[in-house]
């Protein structure tokens, strides 16, 4: 028997981003397994969504100073519903196919990983990378059409200390996955990313970007504007290859990373100013980010997986100036942080 026969490939666009984050998550989970200096395996959980759907979270978390990671997690969901017709109003403002004008609810599908990983040595940054799709359908008849889909997508980069190789080889890596779905995509991605991280009440920024897109389909991008004519996937054949790509890249663009800086030597000063940083974490991520927000306000949200991307442990202090000292290592980072640069060239 033919693999074709025996795997026969999924019809629609939901089972396919199923079966692909299914396997993405397995593979990440494995090779952060296989990355750690001290043994480590990842705990699983299966959970469900009374109104539909569910899940699975893979998450490790570690308080031995020889971890290689404090804390680390990659989730998937798959879930469904109905969306009540206030809320199909909103969305047609920025998607035209959905003007259908509901009197009643329409059922959607919104499947999509999410990770983050948070080391234990203050040289290894932290990364966090999230793919998503959804899609609304006409009615809840069996034949139901998709009248509305999109994918939206982000990963970044978030070091204590800066070594520039690091970030230029994380950005170089996101763009030549852009460049060969498009050459305006990598400066506007990038451009949007450093945007979304920004931190306004300290006026610095969380790390050092990557990419980030939303509302991804063929209608014209908010995030692209002028150069959206420019040439870019737009079928949804062609977004969810760019998806995948961006997925599947994950283990080359931060792995090699992750194993140079896991073992180098820090002490008790770099643990301080980690820690620091990891607060300016915990602020964005209860401050600024939407989607955190939006997460605890959906029905039936597993409350534990919306906030996975919080390390175990941060720090305040009361006018720190560490990063104030000249010519110091924090220092360095804080420039970066409060001026983002490019980090590849003909950006």
């Amino acid at each position: 028997m033919s693999n074709s026969e025996s795997s026969p490939i999924p019809t629609t666009m939901r089972q396919r981003v199923i079966d692909y984050i299914t396997q993405l998550q397995n593979d990440i989970v494995s090779a952060l397994e296989d990355a750690s200096v001290s043994p480590c395996q990842f705990k699983r959980d299966t959970w469900s969504r009374q109104q539909g759907g569910g899940g699975i979270s893979c998450t490790y978390a570690s308080s031995r100073d020889d971890a290689t990671y404090e804390k680390a997690g990659v989730n998937i969901s798959m879930i469904h519903g109905l969306l009540p017709p206030a809320a199909i109003k909103q969305m047609s403002s920025e998607h035209s196919s959905l003007d259908v004008n509901p009197t009643t609810a329409l059922p959607f599908f919104a499947g999509g990983i999410s990770l983050i990983v948070h080391p234990r040595n203050p040289n290894a940054p932290s990364a966090h990378a999230n793919y998503r799709y959804f899609e609304v359908l006409d009615s809840t008849e069996k034949n139901a059409k998709v009248v509305g889909w999109w994918f939206g997508g982000i990963t970044d980069l978030t070091p204590s200390y800066l070594f520039e190789e690091d970030a230029k080889e994380f950005h170089e890596t996101l763009k030549v996955v852009c460049d060969a779905y498009g050459t305006a995509l990598y400066p506007k991605f990038k451009q949007s990313c450093d945007d979304h991280f920004f931190i306004p009440h300290r006026k610095e920024y969380r790390g050092i970007g990557g990419i980030r897109f939303d509302d991804l389909n063929d209608e014209m991008n908010a995030i692209l504007g002028f150069v959206d004519g420019e040439a870019r996937p737009r079928t949804a054949d062609d977004i969810f290859a760019f998806v995948r790509a961006l997925g599947d890249v994950f283990t080359s663009s931060y792995m090699g990373i992750l194993n140079r800086r896991k073992i180098m030597p820090s002490d008790d000063r770099m643990r301080r100013w980690q820690l620091l940083r990891r607060g300016r974490y915990v602020e964005f991520n209860l401050v600024c980010e939407r989607g955190i927000k939006f997460g605890l306000a959906a029905p039936g949200v597993n409350v534990e997986n919306v906030l996975m991307g919080m390390p175990e442990m941060a720090r305040w202090e009361y006018m720190s100036d560490m990063f104030e000292e000249s010519g110091s290592a924090e220092g360095k980072m804080m420039e970066v942080l409060r001026t983002p640069k490019s980090w590849v060239r003909d950006c």
